[in-house]
């Protein structure tokens, strides 16, 4: 069966729908980044597991991204888009590997793995927010408030 690409005319995400992704966003990767911090593990098993963090959150975004742009018909490289699949993958599978090898008990596996999980679909959720918005033609808080474009400063 073929797919077909509908472009509706993007609506412009709630406040609270907003404000809600926001929040899982902070209190996920918040919560994760507290545990991390008072955990007791050496360093550099601390630093391994908020790399994973920032790796899974920064390849969320960028697979959400990639699959937006394809959807909306923006050519982008099939390798990039394999790169954001596997990418994604790697970084939870690490996370997963990490929490199995762990001298950890059961309860503090569980929550660094649901704390990760909620970080990286608000990620998602965030940035689908951020570009539905725009798409809307609200600009409020975009990047364009503050850098201008260099035509903006001549």
């Amino acid at each position: 069966m073929e797919s077909t690409n509908i472009n509706l005319p993007a609506a412009k995400p709630t406040r609270s729908f907003v404000l809600a992704s926001i929040a899982a966003l902070a209190i996920g990767a918040g919560a994760y980044a507290l545990g991390l911090f008072n955990a007791q593990m050496p360093l550099n098993e601390k630093g391994y597991y908020l790399i994973i963090l920032l790796y899974g959150l920064f390849s969320m975004v960028s697979l959400q991204k990639s699959v937006r742009d394809q959807q909306e018909g923006i050519t982008t490289s099939a390798t990039y888009v394999n790169l954001c699949w596997f990418s994604s993958a790697v970084a939870i599978a690490l996370l997963a590997i990490g929490l199995y090898n762990a001298e950890l008990m059961l309860s503090e596996k569980g929550f660094y793995a649901m704390a990760y999980t909620l970080s990286l679909f608000a990620a998602v959720v965030v940035q689908k927010n951020t570009r539905d918005s725009k798409a809307a033609g609200d600009t409020a808080g975009s990047c364009d408030e503050v850098m201008p474009s260099p035509e903006a400063v001549q």
